[in-house]
């Protein structure tokens, strides 16, 4: 049975974890095995750049918190070692994690939890081919501007055939 400061820290920790899932848009499971301490850090340093957290809690833990919210997850997404990147952005960090999976095939992305939903591994990789919100707000200006642009040629064409 375990002391009573064990459990403490294992209940501070569920607390933790509960809120990191309540105060983030996207959540995203890896299985970073193999990875060394450094490229760890690495990833984690990208995703600090985008207000976004990498961490390691146990399992057990972890499926706890998860109880406790009503997110009911597979047992077979908690067999081996779990990094959970906690996110606010929706695209930037997945595009991150899914570069550097691409890129070292010992990270692998698992399921992920966007906005509530379950998403599985490909619909993680769909999401991370998206543009950025930015470039998504240039393309619709883009698109705006064209309308316009057209509009106007439109007018200035008609207002020439009326003097004519």
């Amino acid at each position: 049975m375990p002391s009573d400061k064990i459990l403490g820290i294992k209940k501070e920790t569920v607390k933790e974890i509960k809120d990191k899932f309540q105060n983030s848009s996207a959540i995203i499971f890896v299985d970073y095995r193999g990875l060394s301490v450094a490229e760890l850090t690495n990833i984690r340093k990208k995703l600090r750049e985008f207000q976004s957290d990498i961490k390691i809690y146990k399992n057990t833990l972890t499926k706890i918190a998860l109880n406790d919210l009503g997110i009911r997850l597979d047992d077979e997404h908690f067999e081996g070692p779990n990094a959970i990147a906690f996110a606010t952005d929706l695209v930037q960090p997945l595009k991150i994690l899914n570069d550097y999976a691409r890129k070292n095939e010992l990270l692998k992305l698992k399921i992920g939890i966007i906005d509530g939903i379950v998403s599985d591994k490909k619909a993680l990789e769909r999401i991370a081919h998206l543009p950025s919100r930015e470039m998504l707000l240039a393309m619709v200006a883009s698109g705006l501007m064209g309308v316009v642009r057209d509009l106007a040629i439109c007018l200035k064409l008609v207002a020439e055939k009326k003097e004519q």
